[in-house]
């Protein structure tokens, strides 16, 4: 083989590349461009489509969210949780054995972008909700262009709750549990009292058995205790009150009954916070603390038909938010 054929790179002769490349006029460099500019103005144009379809689609997600929160009374009023109750009082009018006071705590929804301003009279949410729409003034001093003010409108809602109006509660005494209480107050941790009533009630010869578990119930100095078996529960319910030995003194505890409930039927009626109003649509064109500054300013002014403010919540565009309503005292 000679010098050429044994080479890995063959260099074109300087006439080749012209043959292998076909001459490009001006005129077809500037179609292609103009090619190019339709292009991007295409992907611009299905850009600020799919934008404005994504707008759309946002608010049918929020107004779904509305519905399903409204349409489905326990995401409204997740108030009634599992808790255990301790039951001090003595039941004398039989009128009143099956009735159950509450204190609901209403959980409010807020989406981003709205408000819940509450009023210190009701006539003053009355009026704000009448006029429907607001504009609010961000911008404020009285040197200012008019060109430099900066307003947003807001559109303003009353708010209607679900609230309970009957609850019934089906009651089922435990076969295997007992209450504790009337404990002395003493200076040991409660691992250590509920290692010495679970020892006590353990024992045969005190009227116990097994124990399965213990538990000191929340902010009530009662224990719970559960035996492994039935029978065992019975009898010291029926005797009422037993004397235990903690530590170096004797003393008499009560022993109670344990039952369990289930809500069997919870019903509903809408109500009307006379006193508060829901703020929608509001723009996210300035800080939380600023923004919220600037409606209580704007709706607690006379003169735009407001009164003083008691209570505020705002959630910025993107952000989720629930507020908790509480029994109105005043």
């Amino acid at each position: 083989m000679d010098a050429e054929e044994d080479s890995f790179i063959r260099l074109p002769s300087p006439g080749s590349l012209e043959d292998g490349f076909p001459e490009v006029t001006p005129e077809q460099v500037q179609q292609q461009i103009e090619c190019y500019k339709v292009g991007i103005f295409l992907a611009k144009d299905e850009m600020n489509r799919l934008r404005q379809e994504k707008q759309v689609l946002k608010k049918e997600l929020e107004e779904v969210k509305k519905r399903v929160l409204w349409e489905d009374p326990v995401m409204m009023l997740p108030a009634l949780p599992e808790k255990k109750m301790v039951f001090k009082g003595l039941v004398t009018n039989k009128d009143n054995m099956n009735k159950l006071m509450l204190t609901p705590l209403i959980r409010y929804p807020l989406l981003g972008g709205s408000a819940l301003i509450t009023f210190e009279k009701a006539e003053v949410a009355q009026r704000i909700i009448e006029a429907k729409e607001h504009v609010v003034e961000l911008s404020y001093g009285e040197d200012l262009e008019e060109l430099d003010r900066c307003r947003v409108r807001v559109q303003a809602a009353p708010v209607d709750i679900l609230l309970p109006s009957a609850l019934e509660i089906g009651l089922t005494r435990s076969s295997r549990t007992i209450l504790v209480s009337d404990l002395p107050s003493l200076a040991i941790p409660e691992e250590a009292l509920l290692d010495k009533l679970e020892l006590f009630f353990s024992k045969t010869k005190n009227g116990g058995g097994e124990v399965e578990s213990r538990e000191f119930l929340d902010d009530s100095g009662q224990v719970v205790l559960t035996f492994a078996e039935d029978g065992v529960a019975e009898p010291l319910i029926a005797r009422g009150h037993i004397q235990v030995l903690i530590g170096k003194g004797r003393y008499e505890l009560k022993i109670s009954p344990c039952v369990s409930g289930d809500i069997t039927n919870l019903q509903f009626q809408p109500s009307r916070c006379p006193r508060t109003v829901l703020l929608s649509g509001i723009p996210d064109v300035l800080g939380e603390e600023p923004m919220r500054d600037a409606l209580e300013i704007h709706f607690q002014k006379a003169s735009r038909g407001g009164g003083e403010v008691d209570a505020l919540a705002y959630v910025p565009v993107g952000q989720y938010g629930v507020a908790v309503f509480t029994e109105d005292a005043g």
